[in-house]
C-alpha cells in the first residue's frame, strides 16, 4: 500500500480509471492493501478541474464501467471524496470556483452524450452504466466549504448556478441529476432552489411528466 502524491496527470488518470471492474465483489478502492491518491489540495483541485473541463480525450480509452468506477473513487464521499480538497482554504477561491463551474462542462461533454434516457429515481432498467454516477453526483459530492470559510456563500452560489446550467442540457439524466441535487440543497437554500426549479418547469412545460413530477418533489426537498 502506497500513499500517492504529486502524480502527473496521465499517471493519475491511469490510477483512477485504468482498473478492472469487479462485478462480483467490492471495487478495488475498498481493498485493504490498495494504493491511494492523497495529494495536496492544490494538486487535487487542479487535476479534477482539468478532467471536468475536457473529459473526452482524457477518458477515451476507458470503458463506461471504468469511468463510473473512477469517478466514484474520486468524488464519492464513501470512497476518497471526503479528503477535504475542495473545502481547503489553502486553495485560492478562484481555483475552487473554477472547479465547481467545470462540473457543468463534465455533464455536457460526458454524461449528456453517454447516459441513457432512463430515470434513476424510478430504478428504470434501461438506465445506463454512467446514469447512477450522474444521478447521485450532488448527493455524494465532497463538501465545498466548511462553516468558518468566508467564501462559503460564494462557493454555494456557484454550485447552485452550476446545477441550473446542468438543468439546461438536453438530457433527461442530467436534468434529473440537477433536480436531485437541488432537492437536497432545498433545505438550506429553499428560495434559490425553488426559483431555479420553477424556471426549469416554466421553460420545459412539455417535458416528460415523470421528470416534471420529480421536479415538484425536489421543490419541496422530497428526494432521496
Amino acid at each position: 500500500m502506497m500513499r500517492l502524491q504529486n502524480l502527473p496527470y496521465d499517471d493519475w488518470l491511469e490510477h483512477a480509471f485504468g482498473r478492472e471492474v469487479r462485478f462480483q465483489q467490492a471495487p478495488w478502492y475498498f481493498d485493504p492493501d490498495h494504493d491511494w491518491w492523497d495529494p495536496p489540495p492544490m494538486e487535487a483541485v487542479s487535476h479534477l478541474t482539468r478532467l471536468f473541463e475536457d473529459p473526452e480525450p482524457a477518458l477515451r480509452g476507458f470503458a463506461d464501467s471504468q469511468i463510473a468506477q473512477g469517478l466514484t473513487y474520486l468524488v464519492n464521499t464513501s470512497a476518497s471524496g471526503d479528503n477535504r480538497w475542495l473545502c481547503s482554504i489553502d486553495v485560492p477561491i478562484k481555483d475552487r470556483l473554477r472547479c465547481i463551474s467545470s462540473i457543468a462542462t463534465l455533464f455536457a461533454k460526458l454524461f449528456e452524450p453517454r447516459c441513457t434516457p432512463g430515470l434513476s429515481h424510478l430504478s428504470e432498467a434501461d438506465a445506463g452504466t454512467l446514469n447512477c454516477v450522474c444521478y447521485m453526483w450532488w448527493d455524494v459530492f465532497p463538501s465545498l466549504a466548511l462553516a468558518g470559510d468566508p467564501d462559503l456563500p460564494t462557493l454555494h452560489d456557484c454550485a447552485l448556478s452550476t446545477m441550473e446550467r446542468v438543468l439546461q442540457l438536453d438530457s433527461i439524466a442530467c436534468q434529473e441529476s440537477a433536480l436531485h441535487g437541488l432537492g437536497h440543497w432545498q433545505r438550506d437554500y429553499s428560495e434559490k432552489a425553488i426559483r431555479i426549479i420553477d424556471r426549469f418547469c416554466e421553460a420545459h412545460s412539455k417535458a416528460d411528466p415523470r421528470l416534471l413530477a420529480y421536479a415538484q418533489s425536489a421543490r419541496c426537498g422530497c428526494v432521496l
